[in-house]
């Protein structure tokens, strides 16, 4: 990856490529007032125009509904200039203040607070390093109160550059703030299932608010994959911006037809209600005015007939009318280099084919000589080698995994403007982050949404909750994470990194986890070894794009990596309180006979109490020593993922 940039102003090469401030106009809305150096060559640093596919980063960088926090952090992903390059990284911290407070009040300040963010560009994904810098210069700059003192931003882009410069992507400063310690702590079992959902490269929605919860959670997730946030996101935000804004502001009042939402033209999407959006924007920022779901989510979802659109049909996105890309052959899910390469050529005809023949019983090697990648010596660094295919730096294990690539997206923050991406055909799938309740409501449109406050994955197809069912040595891997994290939460000496149960020690595990059932892969006779992993889930996992990038090369670094889960083992009653508790904890089936027991017994203590002490200290005591049993297999397995329907384990 290119690590040196230059400013148009020569300034020093460096990682960092703008330091932007965006403000919130009471008139224009969201709107880049400076830059440095320009964003487009030749205009000056208060120059509003935006290159064309850079057109959201106001969005992005001044999060929606920022006006309800006094200051926030965004993480984002921006597309390379012009189709060439990699991804761009951005870093956004936004602050708010009162307009009396202010030294010098320019005449277009007429709103009570005055809320602005100041952002970084970085070819480098070194998001809490950047934070870091950034807040407190963020911080300097609002103290100042006046924002025409930008010699402080402009010393910000020469430290930064200075400072940066020749930074190694490999070591714990890429991981700065990332803390898979506390995504256990919340998650728990739950981690293993997106870390699986993401292998499956399925449609996945993080939501809360404030974005800071979002993006480090979302991002967190990723750094479990080894070599993924240091060289696996440079391919991840290839999308294509609407060419007029006036469709992203729902502007148009009729619905367009069915045909127009299935055009490979990323101009032609859906539309959300014109009185929805309009209501969303203009809340965003300014207003008070907020969207609430009149219908919770649940769980679990039970509607057979698979419908999420419920009957007022105009507030939501409508899904396209044809097959998605990731349910056909398509030219993202072909080995051969030619077609990978070749961004002209469409979906294939196989997108009609028996759907069988999707998921094979058996991976199908390929015809031609697969590409040897030989093992070097590791002197203290971790030896990367360009993938031929993927188009990523890899290690000799074939990491990172070519997931986000081929149009596979990675959006930690997802503006409102961006909605048409859900359902953009030529967006085989994502990984994004939002917090407008809209996405959250358009659950047709992805195959999961994580609910972090709640710590819930809400996945709507019963097949792909029976794929992400996880097996008995899924759930001591699972419980073996969240024991190790708990015995040494309140150690006050654990700083998240170099001991058990703390950061490092958790992506080790997730490493050995993934290199593991990579080799078992590759066993001739492997049924009983991908049994543990679960066979349906790997099926379908060798039908993924990333694993037949992987599966392309020979890593003959994997012979030595035992292919056996590392929790493999014969069923034990330990693993039967564990299979017990997570039925009882997440089936809909379980949770309903648990109300029933403690409702049963409440009523039963209180009719004991009226026919005597004797009667209702007997229930008492039963239902007590009923609680403490309960307890005791709460405690001794992690939380998972809802049962299938059926309630099989």
């Amino acid at each position: 990856m290119e690590k040196a940039g230059r400013g148009s102003e020569g300034g020093p090469r460096g990682p960092v490529l703008h330091i932007v401030v965006v403000g919130f106009h009471h008139k224009k809305g969201c709107q880049v007032e400076f830059s440095y150096p320009p964003l487009i060559p030749g205009d000056g640093h208060d120059s509003h125009t935006l290159p064309e596919e850079w057109k959201y980063l106001p969005f992005l960088a001044l999060p929606d509904g920022a006006h309800n926090y006094q200051e926030d952090t965004v993480f984002f992903h921006l597309p390379p200039r012009n189709g060439n390059g990699a991804t761009v990284y951005g870093i956004s911290c936004y602050r708010q203040i009162e307009a009396k407070a202010l030294k010098v009040r320019q005449a277009d300040v007429t709103r009570e607070t005055v809320q602005k963010s100041v952002c970084v560009l970085s070819k480098l994904p070194l998001y809490g390093l950047l934070q870091a810098k950034l807040q407190l210069i963020t911080h300097a700059y609002f103290e100042e109160k006046d924002f025409s003192q930008i010699s402080i931003l402009k010393e910000l882009y020469d430290h930064m550059n200075s400072s940066l410069s020749g930074t190694s992507l490999e070591g714990s400063q890429v991981y700065l703030g990332l803390s898979p310690r506390d995504l256990v702590l919340h998650f728990r079992h739950k981690v293993l299932i997106l870390f699986k959902l993401i292998l499956l490269e399925k449609k996945v929605l993080f939501y809360i608010s404030p974005v800071n919860k979002l993006v480090g959670a979302l991002m967190t997730v990723l750094s479990l994959f080894p070599g993924m946030i240091e060289h696996g996101l440079s391919d991840c935000s290839q999308y294509r911006p609407r060419k007029s804004m006036s469709e992203d502001a729902g502007l148009q009042e009729s619905n367009p037809p069915a045909d127009d939402f299935v055009s490979g033209s990323a101009s032609n999407m859906s539309n959300t209600n014109l009185g929805t959006v309009k209501k969303i924007i203009a809340g965003n920022h300014g207003g008070d005015a907020s969207i609430k779901t009149e219908k919770p989510f649940f769980q679990l979802e039970h509607d057979s007939s698979k419908g999420q659109e419920p009957s007022d049909t105009n507030q939501y996105l409508k899904p396209p009318s044809r097959p998605s890309p990731e349910s056909s052959e398509s030219d993202w899910e072909t080995l051969d280099p030619s077609v990978l390469e070749d961004p002209n050529l469409k979906e294939r005809e196989l997108v009609g084919s028996d759907q069988t023949n999707l998921f094979p019983k058996d991976s199908v090697p390929s015809n031609s000589t697969p590409i040897t990648v030989q093992p070097q010596a590791n002197m203290g660094q971790v030896v990367l080698i360009p993938g031929l295919i993927s188009g990523l730096e890899e290690d000799h294990y074939g990491m990172p995994l070519a997931i986000f690539t081929k149009g596979y997206l990675c959006l930690p923050y997802m503006a409102l403007q961006q909605h048409h991406l859900l359902s953009d055909v030529t967006v085989r799938g994502f990984v994004a982050g939002a917090t407008n309740i809209l996405f959250r409501q358009q659950k047709h449109l992805s195959d999961a949404i994580v609910e972090v406050e709640e710590a819930l994955i809400q996945i709507h197809d019963p097949e792909l909750r029976k794929l992400l069912n996880p097996t008995t040595a899924d759930l001591r891997f699972a419980d073996y994470l969240v024991k190790h994290v708990t015995e040494n939460r309140d150690d006050v000496f654990l700083d998240g990194t170099g001991w058990e149960g703390g950061d490092e020690w958790i992506r080790a595990q997730f490493a050995v986890y993934i290199h593991a059932l990579l080799a078992a892969t590759l066993q001739l006779d492997n049924e009983k070894i991908l049994s543990d992993y679960g066979t349906t889930f790997v099926t379908a996992w060798k039908n993924t794009h990333n694993y037949r990038v992987w599966n392309s090369n020979k890593h003959p670094a994997l012979a030595e990596i035992n292919p056996n889960h590392p929790f493999q083992g014969q069923y034990s009653v330990s693993d039967m309180k564990l299979r017990f508790s997570h039925s009882v904890q997440n089936s809909e089936r379980g949770k309903k006979i648990g109300n029933v027991m403690v409702t049963t017994s409440r009523n039963v203590v209180q009719t004991g109490k009226a026919v005597g002490q004797s009667v209702g200290g007997a229930f008492s005591s039963a239902r007590t020593a009923m609680s403490s049993w309960l307890s005791t297999f709460t405690t001794s397995a992690p939380q998972s993922l809802p049962e299938p329907p059926d309630g099989k384990p």
